[in-house]
């Protein structure tokens, strides 16, 4: 893919081979030429799993400190006293049978999460086919098929993402965006790459971060040596 002259000065701007503090990088991040819009701030970490083994899969979910700078519509599937509770919350969407049948005759999926009481599952699981690809099926790992519906309501709606190591061994999250302070770039990529270090997997042996980086939408990779970040380290 050809590089336009935006991209081509922000790569100019980066030190090849060069591991930046993690400050530092967010400081760059923020001075090189940018895109038109907002872009989005991704962190990606090359880990030292091999996730076709089901011991080493990583996968989590946290609340950053500062969100990630974008409206998460949230949909739960509630009856009664929950359902009730995910509205007084702040839920979107909230309901039944009725969202699971406009899902699957409509192909609707005006949301970025989905929360479910433990009793609604045998609603949410034929929709499986529709939400697993998307990343959208509730996970109790993750606290989305859950009692206490109020509580993740918040927590999504704050700012609560998700991560899930690929096939390649690589997390990919949002950490915000290219218009926030530096210092709410520097929380919230360190809360993330925190969280991703605590659910290292026992059976991971060597180096388990192997290379950091963080990027814009639109722009080129920055390394972080991992050292900078204390949670890291």
């Amino acid at each position: 893919m050809a590089k336009n002259k935006r991209f081509q000065a922000a790569e100019a701007a980066i030190e090849p081979d060069k591991s930046y503090p993690l400050a530092d990088a967010v400081a760059l991040l923020k001075q090189v030429p940018g895109a038109k819009f907002d872009e989005s701030i991704d962190v990606a970490m090359n880990l030292g799993v091999d996730p076709r083994h089901a011991d080493q899969m990583v996968r989590g979910a946290i609340v950053l400190p500062h969100g990630i700078g974008k409206e998460t519509r949230v949909l739960v599937f509630a009856k009664g006293a929950k359902e009730a509770e995910a509205r007084d919350a702040g839920a979107d969407f909230v309901g039944g049978e009725e969202l699971a049948k406009k899902i699957q005759d409509e192909g609707w999926l005006d949301f970025e999460r989905v929360i479910a009481t433990p009793d609604m599952m045998s609603v949410v699981g034929r929709l499986g086919k529709v939400l697993g690809p998307r990343g959208l099926m509730p996970n109790p790992k993750l606290g989305t098929v859950t009692m206490d519906v109020g509580n993740a309501v918040r927590e999504n709606k704050a700012g609560k993402i998700e991560y899930k190591v690929d096939k390649a061994g690589i997390i990919h999250a949002v950490v915000g965006k290219k218009s926030f302070d530096a210092e709410k770039i520097v929380d919230n990529a360190a809360a993330l790459i925190g969280a991703v270090v605590r659910a290292k997997p026992a059976t991971s042996k060597g180096i388990y971060l192997k290379r950091i980086s963080i990027s814009t939408t639109m722009g080129p990779g920055i390394t972080i040596d991992p050292s900078s970040v204390p949670t890291a380290a």
